[in-house]
């Protein structure tokens, strides 16, 4: 996998009041975590004179097991002049990638954990093929704690699990395929229809807001045996991996009574492979339906249509028999989501992207300053429209003695402007960033400042107000401010009523991460590393949904 993308700054968790922990996680209403691995299997042989290529992007759950499928599969092997490439990649970028990049640069096939991300991929051009496997959405906690609330023989149901006194803690529901299908899971088990969803957007309103909890920080208390490890809604198989290696495992799934949602992990057609690989891309198809796609995913925790359990289910933590399915409709499950992220207060960004030469460094298949450019692109299309956004570019000296220049001010990314939309005018700009590198250096530190300051004479009461300053070097302006004035000035400027937090992304190796981390400590914001281009994507998700 790609190195990990860390940060320095704490980010809350949600946590809720018991109620409805669920929805606290819409606060962060956009966006994703994880990084992303490729296999290249079976590149053809020499009297190939070339090799069609079938790519796939998959849960990085299920990437394992299509890696072991498609290996030597029939159509794919070596003489077939076919190869596969598999790529681990979280549901959410592939449904960024989806708006944002070419045809060319795009998956022949997609697996997500759950068709709700095809409902979330709007108008692209998706073709369902099948199902990979699936694994029904459960609640984990401690052994000891099932057996506190009396429900080691049978559960409540999702609503009144959740509104029992033990904690929950719930993954993102922006990247959560979990998440959002608990979610649901809720609205169904009060009956469905509008009633049920205004319910569900009454107890946000509602919910008093507890101490922070990760669900990997749940998970980990369930894992220990903890009597007071909250509940997490996570899917069955992920119970089952964390046990598969414990000789006495004390996390458990808890099976609401209703049943419970299915991770389907479809199998999706991307647009229509050109000629040259459209007799690969139907073999990968062939061999991910396969029966021996079957065997192979119950061996690796999931269950396979026919609900088949895994193997030594009942002593990973999971039931045996499998839940009743409890179905529900991806549109509107994406509709109160929706709703439910107008209730979160909108987020006003100032993002500030490096464009100085040391930009033109490769990075992947690119560039830094190409990587910098999908990567923004593909987040930008994940951002609800009632966020504001604007954006800089700076090097040193770009504009006369000024190290930066604004090239869209901040504006809500659904506004009208002269015959287009903000959220428009943004990715026509963002796609100039390779075209408009500078000579000079980087002037990292008067933009900070600078952008600081703009942000606060433009700073709106009813948002999160920030500013994203994304560089892969050091500062170089030697005529600004050094350092020391930087962090004095930002503190002595700042201001409670109109607070400006700095979001600091380092990309590549050289840029200077521990200044980033001292800005970011000063504003109260964070700083991220994006040491390998894989990274960068995953960052900015997780940058823009800071609160």
């Amino acid at each position: 996998m790609g190195r990990h993308a860390a940060r320095s700054a704490a980010r809350r968790s949600a946590q809720l009041t018991p109620q409805v922990l669920i929805a606290a996680a819409v606060a962060a209403v956009v966006l994703l975590a994880g990084g992303i691995t490729v296999w290249a299997m079976n590149a053809g042989d020499g009297d190939c004179e070339s090799t069609a290529v079938v790519r796939l992007a998959v849960a990085p759950e299920l990437a394992p097991v299509a890696e072991q499928l498609l290996t030597g599969a029939e159509g794919l092997r070596p003489g077939d002049c076919a190869s596969a490439e598999v790529t681990a990649q979280q549901p959410v970028q592939t449904v960024g990638d989806l708006g944002a990049l070419d045809a060319a640069d795009l998956p022949h096939l997609w697996v997500p954990d759950s068709s709700l991300w095809v409902a979330r991929a709007g108008d692209a051009p998706l073709e369902t093929a099948g199902s990979v496997a699936t694994s029904p959405v459960v609640l984990a906690t401690s052994r000891a704690a099932v057996d506190a609330l009396g429900w080691t023989d049978e559960a409540p149901g999702w609503g009144a699990a959740l509104a029992s006194e033990q904690g929950i803690a719930v993954p993102d529901l922006a990247t959560s395929a979990e998440a959002l299908a608990a979610l649901g899971a809720v609205r169904t088990s009060l009956g469905g229809g509008e009633d049920a969803g205004n319910a569900v957007v009454q107890a946000v309103l509602a919910a008093e807001r507890g101490p922070s909890v990760s669900a990997a920080d749940a998970l980990a208390a369930g894992s220990e045996g903890a009597a007071d490890a909250p509940l997490v809604p996570v899917s069955e198989q992920e119970v089952w991996a964390a046990n598969a290696d414990d000789e006495d495992p004390q996390l458990v799934a808890v099976y609401p009574e209703e049943g419970s949602p299915r991770l389907d992990h479809p199998l999706v057609r991307v647009g229509t492979a050109s000629a040259p690989d459209a007799a690969a891309v139907d073999a990968a198809v062939r061999a991910l339906t396969s029966d021996a796609a079957r065997s192979a995913v119950v061996e690796a925790g999931f269950r396979d249509a026919d609900g088949t359990a895994p193997a030594g289910a009942e002593a990973a933590g999971v039931r045996e028999a499998a839940p009743q399915a409890l179905q529900l409709d991806p549109a509107e499950v994406q509709a109160l989501l929706a709703q439910l992220s107008e209730l979160a207060a909108p987020s006003r960004i100032l993002t500030v992207f490096d464009i100085s030469t040391s930009m033109e460094a490769p990075a992947g298949d690119g560039t830094r300053a190409t990587l910098a450019r999908d990567a923004a692109k593909s987040t930008l299309t994940l951002v609800p429209g009632n966020f504001a956004l604007g954006l800089w570019f700076f090097a040193a000296e770009l504009d006369g003695e000024r190290d930066w220049t604004e090239v869209v001010p901040t504006r809500q990314l659904e506004a009208e402007v002269e015959g287009t939309v903000q959220r428009e005018l943004l990715d026509e700009e963002l796609d100039t960033i390779p075209d408009r590198l500078s000579p000079g250096g980087t002037g990292l530190y008067d933009t900070t400042l600078d952008a600081v300051r703009a942000a606060r004479a433009d700073f709106d009461p009813r948002a999160v107000n920030s500013v994203l300053v994304v560089t892969d070097g050091t500062n170089e302006d030697s005529q600004g401010v050094d350092l020391g004035e930087l962090l004095d000035t930002l503190r002595s400027e700042a201001d409670p009523d109109r607070p400006i937090k700095v979001i600091g992304v380092a990309l590549g190796p050289d840029a200077d991460l521990g200044v980033l981390e001292q800005i970011a400590d000063v504003t109260g914001g964070a700083a991220y590393s994006a040491v390998d281009p894989t990274d960068l994507q995953t960052v900015l998700f997780d940058a823009l949904r800071q609160r």
